[in-house]
């Protein structure tokens, strides 16, 4: 074994140690509490009070366990767009990515076509990789992208399709009329069966963006000096933004749109465990887990028995994130 892949075992390890830890105070802690030695024994197949039951296995294990999903998968898409970008400031919500997903999953519904668990999460990810070839194609110049264009091709875009995911939920009224929540970002709506959907398609894009992660190296020292080394560079880009796209739209097709994790996640990683995306991929991927089970923790607790949207919180701690790194961006061109 070697050390990048000893510390890349020892860092993921502890991840998940944490995350677990996370995932069994979310499961813990509530308008009604149940007791740890409640939730070991009714894992372990005892059998509960029914109201322990109900509330353990129908309300919060689905909406952990999508919390861990959708808290992954939207933070290792945005270290995928970090890297290939070279850009700090590049997720998948700041790209309108987000957004695009969201206006997918809003026309299946509102046209009819988005009764199935499938159904929606594919028009989602057609919305997601729309944008993004959008976007691509906005900040594309003589085939070469420049990442401060493709930033602000981002929030155009992105505002854009905000506009009409407003003007879709005023024609679909009846349709979506119980989505506000939804589009504020929530993971109140987790079901077993939308588990059972998004939960390998996320597993399976992100083992392949895992397995690129050596390639994302080589590109943070320069396009062509990646191309000089073997790596077929446009084709890793292309696969990954669609992997990436991927993810974050059948993510949103059950969540909504939550905003800034791909952000604020994989920078904490960086300044933690360093640039080598050989670790910093899986350890995005778990730490955005363990953020977002804990912000939806806070978000149905803090005003308990009311609930915040979940996309509120993390916007609310993204934004000045977002707003730090710019300026730290800023300073670093002036000083250049």
């Amino acid at each position: 074994m070697t050390a990048t892949a000893g510390r890349t075992l020892f860092t993921s390890a502890l991840l998940l140690l944490v995350m677990l830890v996370a995932a069994l105070v979310s499961l813990a802690v509530g308008t009604v509490a149940i007791p740890l030695r409640d939730i070991f024994a009714g894992i372990g197949g005892v059998r509960l009070s029914q109201e322990y039951a109900i509330i353990l296995f129908s309300i919060r294990l689905p909406r952990v366990l999508l919390a861990v999903i959708a808290g992954g998968g939207l933070s290792l898409a945005g270290a995928v767009f970090q890297a290939l970008l070279r850009n700090p400031l590049a997720e998948p919500y700041v790209l309108g990515i987000s957004s695009g997903g969201t206006v997918g999953a809003i026309l299946a519904i509102g046209l009819g076509v988005g009764m199935g668990y499938l159904t929606i999460p594919l028009a989602s990810f057609i919305g997601s990789a729309g944008v993004m070839a959008l976007v691509y194609t906005a900040a594309s110049r003589y085939g070469k992208i420049e990442p401060t264009t493709l930033l602000l091709a981002g929030v155009m875009v992105g505002a854009f399709f905000n506009a009409i995911i407003l003007v879709l939920v005023s024609l679909f009224h009846h349709e979506v009329r119980n989505a506000f929540l939804w589009l504020m970002g929530s993971l109140a709506s987790a079901s077993y069966p939308s588990l059972a959907v998004v939960g390998p398609i996320v597993a399976i894009a992100s083992s392949l963006l895992f397995t690129m992660s050596r390639y994302y190296n080589l590109i943070a020292t320069g396009e062509e000096t990646a191309a000089h080394l073997g790596v077929d560079v446009e084709t890793v880009k292309r696969t990954s933004y669609l992997l990436a796209s991927l993810v974050t739209g059948v993510v949103v097709s059950v969540s909504g749109v939550i905003g800034f994790v791909g952000l604020i996640i994989p920078h904490i990683c960086r300044m933690l465990f360093g640039s080598d995306h050989r670790i910093l991929l899986p350890a995005s991927f778990l730490a955005g887990a363990t953020f977002l089970v804990l912000v939806d923790l806070l978000a149905r607790t803090i005003i308990s028995p009311a609930e915040i949207p979940v996309g509120a919180v993390t916007a609310m701690i993204g934004a000045p994130v977002f707003v730090w790194l710019l300026r730290r961006r800023s300073e670093t061109y002036m000083k250049e």
